[in-house]
Parts: structure tokens; C-alpha cells; sequence
């Protein structure tokens, strides 16, 4: 698998892409045990699965039931969805970090360019108050490697942060503001300040803290607030170490190593073409040590092969990544 670990991050093309996800499907199918189980209960030969869409994506759910490893191995990092208790948490055990760390660093610059170049600025209140978080972990690293003074988490000190946005602003330094929902929402109704030529990026998580609005009804608010035409989001979840963005409007971009295949409600072994709605399915490479296929409880639809937005959740509730933002 090291190997492969070095090429997933090199794919320029959908013949590469193809290859690398039918040798990670055959690896996991051989090696991770709910996998294996997964596929034999559907009665999936391996030998028969010979382009993407004929590989079996494992539902979600199991990463909160199960153990989901492909070979057994100490892990280097357990990461947890939110959750009151354990059976409700989702766990993701992480063999190897710079897989991650690779993923994140190399989706940053594939969208934003060096983030050397950024300050970074975090509004992650309710990320902080627990353990295990994912995008915790990935934004402290952002942090450090800003490499800027000024970087930082923020609580309660808007007016410190206030102040750091408007000297960056006078010096032409990048800024990215990334924020929970909520806390975003908080800092829009106290301040009504121009931030055109920062990056405005929400992570989602209004659920059981403010009263629920769309991503439209939120995604207005922040405009009129801080003076900008668009507000960027980031589509991740602990169960995967990939993430896509959105630059605006709602429509996310998936990395290289990254695709959204979109299925059909009622058949789920069956996937829709694009502008049509349905369960997402995500690939993601990255995911060697777990599993690289699953099938998520959201709903969208694909505008391209690397294009996408976020609808929904099946059951209308806490849709991970812009929690019951449904427009």
C-alpha cells in the first residue's frame, strides 16, 4: 500500500482515479473484515468488479457499530463525531496521520493556494469543547503552518478578532475566517463590518444551538453583515479524511482523489445521472487504512464529475457538514 499511498495524491485523470479505486476496493474487500462481510452479504464476486460503479459502498452507519479497518493495526488517532455518548459516535481510527494531514494540506492549495500565505482565523466553539475532532486537528495544523502571528482560535474575543480582520484588511494580508455556523452567525449579528477580501468559510453545526435556517437564509445573513458576495464551506465528517469546498452558492468541488457518485433513493445499488437526486456516495481514496466507499445519509445531486451540492439528510435532520440547511 505505499505505493499507492504516494499516487493517490498525484491523480490527473479519470483512467488513474478508476485504477487506483478498483485496486483499493480489491485491498479492502481482502482485508477489512466488516467489508468483506458487507460485500459477501450482497453477493459481490470481487473478479467481477471492474469499473467504479460496481463497487459496493458500505453505509455510514457502521462506522458507528463497528470497527472499520482494513488489516488490524494500533491507531495513531481515534477520531469522534459529535455525540453524547459513545454508542452514538461515530469512531474513525486513523492508522497513519500524514495521510490526512496530506489530504488536507494538498485539497488547501489545490483550492486556496499556500497556506503559508493566510492568516487563519477559527470560530470553532463547539469543535473545542470536546475531544476527537477531526476538523479540530486539521485546523490547528492550518494554523501553524500560516506561519502568521495572528493565526489563532477565538472564542468570546470578537472584538480582538474584529481588529485583526480590519489590519489584515489595511495590509493586503489573506485572511481565512473559518467558522461554525452559529458562531458565524453570532459574530454577523454583532458586527456589521465590510469583509470583502476575506474568505468567509462555514463548516456547518447550527443543530441543538440556534434556531434552524436554510443555507440560503444563513448564507444571506452572513452577506449583508459582512459585505461580501460569497461564503465559502467545507464538506468533510469524521469518517473521512478528504474534504470538498464551496466557493459559493453551494456547489462543492471534490479533490482528485475524491468523487461523488449520486444513487437512487429507492434502488440503492444503482447510481443517477447528474442533476437528479439522491443518496451521496462518496469515494475517497485517502481512506486506505478504513474505507475508501461509503454511502452517507445525505442527499444531493452532481452538476459534474467534480461538481456537487448538498440537498438534505433522508431523515430531515442533522445533515453533517450544513446541518439541516436544506433550501
Amino acid at each position: 500500500m505505499l505505493n499507492l499511498k504516494n499516487q493517490i495524491f498525484t491523480i490527473n485523470s479519470e483512467k488513474e482515479f478508476n485504477e487506483i479505486a478498483l485496486e483499493i476496493f480489491n485491498y479492502q474487500y481482502s482485508n477489512n473484515l466488516v467489508y468483506n462481510e458487507f460485500c459477501k452479504h450482497l453477493n459481490i464476486i470481487p473478479e467481477q468488479i471492474d469499473k467504479r460503479e460496481l463497487i459496493p459502498f458500505l453505509p455510514i452507519a457502521f462506522f458507528k457499530s463497528h470497527s472499520i479497518k482494513t488489516t488490524e493495526f494500533q491507531e495513531e488517532e481515534t477520531f469522534l463525531s459529535s455525540g453524547t455518548t459513545g454508542q452514538n459516535q461515530s469512531k474513525h481510527f486513523v492508522k497513519d496521520l500524514s495521510l490526512y494531514e496530506n489530504s488536507y494540506l494538498k485539497a488547501f492549495t489545490h483550492f486556496y493556494g499556500n497556506i503559508a500565505d493566510y492568516c487563519v482565523l477559527a470560530l470553532l466553539p463547539s469543535y473545542l469543547e470536546r475531544k476527537g475532532s477531526s476538523l479540530i486537528y486539521m485546523t490547528e495544523d492550518l494554523i501553524q503552518k500560516s506561519n502568521h502571528p495572528k493565526s489563532g482560535f477565538f472564542l468570546e474575543n470578537h472584538s480582538e478578532m474584529i481588529g485583526i480582520l480590519k489590519e489584515n484588511i489595511k495590509k493586503n494580508i489573506k485572511t481565512l475566517l473559518i467558522g461554525v455556523s452559529f458562531a458565524l452567525l453570532d459574530l454577523a449579528e454583532a458586527y456589521n463590518i465590510d469583509l470583502n477580501d476575506v474568505i468567509i468559510m462555514e463548516t456547518g453545526g447550527m443543530k441543538g444551538r440556534r434556531k434552524e435556517l436554510t443555507r440560503t437564509e444563513l448564507h444571506s445573513i452572513y452577506k449583508n453583515s459582512f459585505k461580501v458576495s460569497k461564503i465559502h464551506s467545507e464538506y468533510g465528517m469524521t469518517e473521512l479524511l478528504s474534504q470538498a469546498y464551496s466557493k459559493g452558492d453551494g456547489i462543492f468541488e471534490t479533490p482528485p482523489w475524491m468523487k461523488i457518485m449520486i444513487r437512487d433513493i429507492n434502488d440503492p445499488f444503482s447510481t443517477l445521472e447528474n442533476n437528479r437526486t439522491g443518496g451521496i456516495n462518496i469515494i475517497d481514496l485517502a481512506n486506505i487504512n478504513s474505507c475508501s466507499f461509503i454511502a452517507t445519509q445525505d442527499l444531493g445531486k452532481k452538476s459534474s464529475s467534480t461538481h456537487f451540492e448538498v440537498l438534505g439528510r433522508f431523515d430531515n435532520s442533522d445533515l453533517r457538514g450544513c446541518n439541516l440547511l436544506i433550501s
